[in-house]
């Protein structure tokens, strides 16, 4: 399983960093999932971010952050 977990963090670390309109939607992915909406998403657009971009930058954050509490659980249990 290891060599996939380090697959998903090569992928994840591959994706440029994303435009400054994103941060904050960045962070309600990595933070708050759960409250993204269709209206976040259009306002991207509306900045001028394409579909693929939001999609990458959704995706590596999710990846990233998943990984992040994977990481932290593993030092926990020991």
């Amino acid at each position: 399983m290891s060599e996939h977990l380090d697959e998903l963090r090569r992928i994840a670390r591959a994706i440029p960093p994303a435009p400054s309109p994103m941060s904050s939607y960045l962070e309600k992915v990595r933070v708050r999932a759960y409250e993204v909406t269709d209206a976040d998403v259009e306002q991207l657009r509306a900045a001028g971010c394409s579909e693929d971009e939001i999609f990458e930058q959704t995706v590596a954050a999710a990846i990233g952050e998943g990984l992040r509490r994977l990481d932290a659980a593993r030092r926990v249990i020991g």
